[in-house]
């Protein structure tokens, strides 16, 4: 089974306008409101490969309430952990003049250490021999920046295999548990290893713990760093619409690909796929 972790999930609201411009009303041609979060993103790029997952995390509110209903909709199956007060809802307005976008996100509820224990709890009784596990995403408040860390040894020591997709702190914490793959993009990458280069990000971050090195470069594809060293992706050529969501989808081509048996650099070419896909949509997760 893959499992996705979503601990900040959000409504995303998109409103796609002629062209952006600054001090002026914008007039939304479209608007759609649709699930948010890194994990369920992944988890519905498997959903469209055909595979199925879980996706777990703190979910509150009438906007909890609408996400789960939006998932199971999907065919999405949902195990979250209930909390106290609203999930956030973040906005994008989307130029269709040339896709360029600005997006908006709350920070999210506060979470209990109640509501917490609980979700690691969860974890721990689920996790079991030879599952996938995909950690996205922001924390909201009251989670503790190692949360990542906490999750991966609790999955793999059950013999679970976890994909880390987090950046700052989060992700440099999450390393150190030695998960066994994660994705940041080359931005996240060398802001958190100091790296001049893409290349030297990738591995400069395997050597803090991790097994395998993904790193996103968007339209310009994608570098593997592991044991047999580094190796470059290329990207699959689109006219992009929005590229939010696209890294997500990228994790989730990963994924499913590994959980069929798929060597890495395969399952990165099938996550590129996915991730092209996606940016070549105005909103991931509508389908032609």
């Amino acid at each position: 089974m893959i499992y996705t972790v979503t601990l900040n999930p959000a409504l995303d609201r998109e409103l796609i306008v002629p062209a952006l411009a600054h001090d002026t009303v914008l007039r939304a041609t479209t608007s759609r409101a649709d699930v948010g979060g890194k994990g369920f993103n992944v988890s519905r790029m498997v959903a469209a490969l055909g595979g199925q997952s879980v996706a777990l995390g703190f979910a509150g509110g009438k906007t909890g309430e609408m996400l789960q209903s939006k998932l199971d909709a999907a065919g999405i199956a949902t195990d979250f952990t209930w909390i106290d007060g609203e999930t956030r809802t973040n906005t994008s307005i989307v130029s269709a003049e040339n896709g360029q976008y600005i997006k908006a996100n709350e920070s999210g509820p506060t979470i209990s250490e109640a509501a917490l224990s609980q979700l690691l709890a969860q974890v721990a009784a689920l996790a079991t021999p030879g599952d996938d596990w995909v950690l996205a995403g922001s924390l909201p408040p009251g989670v503790p920046v190692a949360i990542y860390g906490m999750l991966i040894e609790t999955i793999q020591a059950a013999g679970g295999r976890v994909i880390l997709d987090a950046s700052g702190e989060a992700l440099r914490l999450g390393l150190a548990a030695r998960p066994f793959l994660a994705k940041p993009n080359d931005e996240e990458a060398m802001a958190l290893t100091g790296a001049a280069t893409p290349a030297e990000a990738a591995d400069a971050v395997r050597a803090m713990g991790v097994h395998n090195v993904v790193v996103s470069l968007g339209k310009h594809g994608a570098l593997i760093c592991d044991s047999t060293g580094l190796t470059d992706i290329a990207s699959i050529a689109i006219t992009q619409k929005n590229p939010i969501g696209a890294g997500d989808a990228m994790v989730g081509g990963i994924v499913h690909s590994l959980s069929t048996g798929l060597p890495l650099p395969q399952a990165v070419r099938w996550g590129m796929a996915c991730g092209a896909a996606a940016a070549a949509k105005y909103a991931f997760g509508t389908r032609a």
